[in-house]
């Protein structure tokens, strides 16, 4: 049973944080107002559920702040007809925001502790254990993926996973400043345009070669 200072804190998060930066999609405000956070959070985390920042995981990995994750699903338009292939699932909090909103969803994770708590937080969860860099092709191409973090490169491997007239949301690393980015592929090209300058944590394994001067 949530408790109703769980329940209080929820509804300040989106008057405060949501309803605040733009977040009108009906659909998402009541989902992220219901689902409780901490669910999702290590125990000792739990009291950080709410606040406008990201919160450990453990392992490097965080749960993303609040709002960019209502701003990647605004972004995004979902629609019931959507493949989605969400790339780093984490403890499964986009994932069950996801469920039952679109027609399939496959969510990847590379860590197993992580997508052991996905299994356990999202009931009947499609899971892929395997590196997020390579995408999965168990339903591709998708309509619609979802790169739940921050990368500096988008990988060809993902890429040639999404479908023509698909469309890509994810965090960007750009030097020291972050953004969300959205792309749509026409002629087998994705190109990206950044929307939004906010907190979000980067993923491993989307790092840009160095390049080495002489």
């Amino acid at each position: 049973m949530q408790s109703a200072q769980s329940e209080t804190t929820r509804r300040h998060m989106i008057d405060s944080q949501l309803r605040t930066n733009g977040i009108t999609e009906a659909w998402i405000v009541k989902a992220m107002g219901e689902l409780p956070r901490e669910r999702f959070l290590p125990a000792e985390k739990a009291a950080f559920a709410y606040l406008d920042r990201a919160v450990p995981l453990g392992n490097g990995r965080m749960l993303n702040p609040p709002l960019a994750t209502a701003e990647m699903l605004q972004a995004a338009e979902i629609s019931g007809n959507d493949i989605v292939l969400l790339v780093g699932a984490g403890t499964g909090y986009m994932a069950a925001l996801l469920t039952g909103r679109v027609k399939k969803l496959v969510a990847l994770e590379s860590d197993s502790a992580l997508a052991t708590a996905s299994r356990d937080n999202v009931a009947g969860l499609d899971i892929v254990e395997g590196e997020l860099s390579k995408g999965t092709k168990k339903e591709a191409p998708y309509s619609l993926i979802i790169i739940d973090g921050a990368i500096e490169q988008l990988p060809a491997a993902i890429e040639e996973q999404l479908s023509e007239r698909g469309r890509i949301v994810t965090g960007i690393t750009e030097g020291p400043v972050r953004r969300l980015a959205i792309g749509t592929k026409y002629g087998g090209h994705i190109s990206m345009r950044a929307f939004a300058d906010i907190e979000i944590a980067p993923l491993p394994g989307f790092e840009r070669a160095r390049e080495f001067v002489f």
